[in-house]
């Protein structure tokens, strides 16, 4: 019998049952102390900035600010985002070579905001897109109605480019998440369903998952409506770079020093959507495991290791995400992937209730729909752009650091992208219960007739 647990609460990890991972109330579109707006009027003009190339001028020009007048979590939230954003437009912000030094005016700010979120000191998921958006009409005070009743309301506040496409690019992501507010709801119904022991209504909600996530690919796929993969690729891209294995882009192999702090360099990951919480949520949710790229275990080895701690160790670079969200979101992450009981029900309560293993495997296979989906958009984004950066020549349009890349090997996160990907996709299906299941999800049929319909080269 599955040992039952306490079901987490919500509201203990900043979560909300109509939004998800994001804020109930909207981000600030600006600080609103006199004593920022420095910060902020970069920010106004930051695409003029970039286009110039004069923007690393102008940030050296700023005074020395402190966080001391920052009152509440939102300006926190906003003094990051700003910050942030004008910290890899100073590393990136040129067609010239990327800098390797952060100066103090940037730097020491964005270490103490870093702090005091739990995130650290540059662009991340969360500040590029979860607390970047903001209605395009102004709701009246008269309006009952919250923000996320009209997502079609909603715009970004920053971007480096000022085009509709980085807009989009951000603006889906704020799609994906609310919607995966439903996804949240319906993962901590399973896990009650687990605790209380109903099989019948978990065999449903499971279903009811595997709807969900069918729905979050189609959203995904929203990409392609108002996002061109060129302009994303070549003018949007090279921002995003963190500093972490990006000495082919022209950054030091260590990284970026941080005037005013301690003696050494930071390596760490750029905005990438492996930051977000929700996808992770689902992979604790059903019992998920990822490995280091190439590790993967052989389903017999899987088999065999079980209940056994000398399994092979699991994805350092999924782990490290989590260093990339929001605290409490990855606490509550941590939480989840420790107790959350349901691939164990299933199997415990399989012979009973048959219609769970059905149900469960469903589950899985619309995840890994859903991740074969990433790979088409990442396909279409990056690798086939990559291709066609060897045919522009010298061409002095191509941006610095990642689309100055003859061959695209790692995405803004640091690490492999499509080896790391297909990884990720094929071990989507290992937790697989039914005889059924197992064979489907783990011997590539599903991938391959995926792939062949979507021209996605499996080599």
């Amino acid at each position: 019998m599955v040992e039952m647990t306490t079901v987490p609460r919500l509201e203990d990890y900043d979560i909300s049952p109509e939004t998800g991972f994001l804020p109930q109330e909207l981000p600030l579109i600006r600080l609103p102390q006199e004593y920022y707006q420095p910060w902020e009027v970069l920010l106004d003009n930051l695409p003029h900035l970039l286009m110039t190339q004069t923007v690393r001028k102008h940030i050296q020009k700023l005074p020395n600010l402190t966080t001391d007048q920052l009152s509440n979590v939102r300006e926190y939230r906003r003094a990051y985002q700003c910050l942030s954003f004008l910290a890899h437009a100073y590393i990136w912000g040129t067609s010239s070579e990327p800098l390797d030094r952060l100066c103090a005016q940037i730097a020491d700010p964005l270490v103490k905001v870093s702090n005091y979120l739990g995130l650290p000191p540059l662009a991340t998921y969360a500040g590029l897109c979860m607390w970047n958006f903001k209605t395009i009409m102004p709701l009246k005070e008269s309006e009952t109605n919250p923000w996320w009743d009209n997502l079609d309301n909603l715009s970004t506040i920053n971007t480096y480019t000022g085009s509709f496409d980085e807009s989009w690019f951000y603006i889906v992501s704020v799609y994906f998440e609310k919607f995966g507010a439903n996804v949240i709801n319906t993962g901590i119904e399973l896990f009650a369903n687990c605790v209380h022991d109903e099989p019948e209504k978990l065999a449903l909600n499971l279903q009811k998952l595997a709807e969900l996530i069918d729905v979050l690919g189609s959203v995904v796929l929203k990409m392609e409506e108002m996002c061109d993969p060129h302009t994303f690729y070549f003018r949007i891209r090279p921002y995003l770079a963190g500093w972490l294995n990006m000495a082919d882009a022209g950054l030091h192999k260590d990284g970026v020093f941080y005037e005013g702090q301690t003696n050494m360099r930071f390596k760490l990951a750029g905005g990438s959507n492996a930051q977000s919480s929700l996808v992770q949520f689902i992979d604790s949710l059903l019992g998920i495991k990822h490995y280091s790229t190439g590790e993967r275990p052989l389903q017999k080895e899987l088999r065999r290791n079980e209940q056994s701690s000398s399994a092979a160790p699991q994805s350092s670079f999924m782990n490290d995400m989590q260093n990339y969200m929001p605290r409490k979101h990855r606490e509550f992450l941590q939480v989840l992937e420790a107790t959350s009981p349901i691939h164990e029900y299933v199997k415990a309560n399989s012979e009973k209730h048959p219609g769970l293993i059905i149900s469960y495997d469903g589950a899985l296979a619309m995840m890994k729909l859903f991740r074969d989906k990433h790979i088409q958009i990442v396909t279409r984004y990056i690798v086939l752009q990559a291709k066609q950066s060897n045919k522009l020549g010298s061409s002095t349009t191509l941006r610095s650091g990642l689309a100055r890349r003859k061959k695209e090997e790692r995405g803004t996160g640091g690490t492999s992208l499509l080896p790391f990907l297909k990884q990720c996709r094929d071990e989507t299906g290992d937790p697989a219960v039914g005889t059924w299941g197992k064979r489907i999800l783990t011997d590539g049929v599903m991938q391959l007739k995926y792939s062949q319909k979507n021209g996605i080269n499996e080599d």
